[in-house]
């Protein structure tokens, strides 16, 4: 078959997709003539949808009916998209102004995944930073009482974290200082996994005089540094899913499984894990996803951080049936932007 068999073959492939995602109709040749300057006749356009539906791009529902585009044929589709689509300017404001306005780390993830299921209609879902790639930022030591002290540790990724340490004998303000001293020492650009084994040894080298304050302050911030395993995943637009019912195939078990496949934070933690670099949006459909559950579905995703570190992963989940070009370009965009906006607090 001559390239430019194979060309126009791929343009009638990408009316289909185009069409069907907006009509939700199967796609008939006549429809595609009416609507699409395609350049060849009738006959020449129900040849070529014979080619692509024996080749397995698009498949036909129902005798008598149009044509849907299959697994093969949104995968080949989206291979095709040769760059992602800038947002407009007032696009991009929009999401700056949403993201900037954000309180701290947990409203800022909150936002994002607000605004993502707002701009693609879909479930949106963001990774917490994972904390194994932070650095700290800052370590505060407030004196709350003599034998009360605060501890504030800030990382790179915008987390805060604040715990309270009860002291057994109280500190003056020299002792505070040389504490203080030593821990920020310890901990200050260090990624958090080598951080709790530096304060760890801070226990076993500190002066006797301190030796009990220190104690008591490592194994706290110990436990502080080390990740957490709870709150990962923050999920936005679950209630887009019911607009899309009808995408979700039944004998696939519909959009019931969908919903206990979104629960399950492992699965779609699974499924991010491909997404882990910037700036490269990857796209899973149906099958590709390897989850029984989401076998309906598609995922797009793309990793978020700054300064060549990924903090982790944000995406959407939504029916195979989608515009995969815009909502590439709105994954892209919110990954840029909360990536820029935690770097620069």
């Amino acid at each position: 078959m001559s390239s430019s068999t194979d060309d126009r073959r791929f343009e009638i492939l990408r009316a289909i997709v185009t069409d069907y995602v907006s009509t939700q109709e199967p796609i008939g040749s006549k429809a595609l003539v009416e609507r699409h300057h395609l350049g060849v006749s009738s006959a020449t356009v129900r040849n070529d949808m014979a080619a692509l539906e024996a080749d397995g791009y698009i498949a036909q529902p129902h005798t008598s009916s149009g044509r849907i585009p299959t697994d093969k044929g949104y995968r080949m589709f989206v291979d095709r998209i040769s760059e992602i689509k800038p947002l407009s300017a007032a696009e991009r404001r929009a999401i700056l102004s949403v993201l900037d306005n954000g309180v701290d780390l947990d409203d800022v993830l909150r936002r994002s995944v607000k605004l993502l299921a707002q701009l693609t209609r879909q479930v949106a879902v963001i990774q917490y930073p994972v904390l194994s790639t932070a650095r700290v930022r800052h370590l505060e030591v407030v004196s709350l009482s003599p034998s009360r002290l605060l501890l504030v540790v800030i990382t790179d990724t915008g987390r805060v974290e604040q715990r309270m340490v009860t002291l057994a004998e109280a500190l003056d303000e020299d002792e505070l200082a040389r504490v203080r001293d030593m821990f920020s020492g310890a901990l200050d650009g260090q990624r958090l996994e080598d951080a709790s084994v530096a304060v760890a040894e801070l226990a076993t080298t500190s002066p006797p005089d301190l030796h009990e304050a220190v104690v008591t302050v490592a194994t706290v911030l110990v436990e502080t540094l080390v990740e957490r395993g709870d709150d990962r995943l923050v999920l936005g637009g679950t209630s887009n899913l019911a607009r899309s019912a009808a995408d979700f195939s039944p004998t696939l078990g519909g959009m019931d499984i969908v919903l206990d496949a979104l629960e399950e934070q492992v699965v779609v933690l699974k499924l991010l894990a491909h997404a882990q670099r910037t700036g490269e949006v990857t796209v899973q459909i149906g099958e590709e996803t390897n989850t029984e559950n989401l076998r309906s579905t598609s995922v797009i995703s793309t990793g978020y951080g700054a300064s060549g570190t990924v903090f982790g992963s944000v995406g959407v989940v939504g029916p195979t049936r989608m515009d995969y070009p815009g909502t590439i370009a709105s994954v892209a965009a919110v990954a840029k932007y909360v990536g820029e906006v935690l770097a620069d607090r």
